[in-house]
């Protein structure tokens, strides 16, 4: 389907995360970073971007793209995502690496 579509967002979205799945991290990542870029409004791509990178301990990146996501989110007055990127924001402290 991405061959027929390749800009469409949700599928290059739902590759990253299958690629996540397969611990493909720097492939998943790079699309997800891409998604960020390309169309900043799907700010789901911030949120896993943020969450797997925590998982890899690159917290310092991870807080940037929550940052961003939240952001994002609050220019489209998607309170619900800005409050989710939020809490995890904090949970990953302001310290350490």
């Amino acid at each position: 389907m991405l061959a027929d579509e390749p800009r469409d967002t949700f599928l290059r979205y739902s590759l990253a995360m299958e690629l996540q799945k397969e611990e493909q991290h720097d492939q998943s990542l790079q699309l997800l970073s891409d998604l960020t870029q390309e169309d900043p409004a799907y700010v789901p791509a911030f949120f896993m971007a943020g969450q797997q990178l925590a998982g890899l301990r690159r917290l310092s990146e991870s807080r940037e793209f929550l940052r961003n996501g939240i952001e994002e989110a609050r220019k489209q007055n998607d309170h619900h995502a800005a409050g989710e990127m939020s809490e995890f924001l904090a949970s990953l402290g302001e310290y350490g690496e």
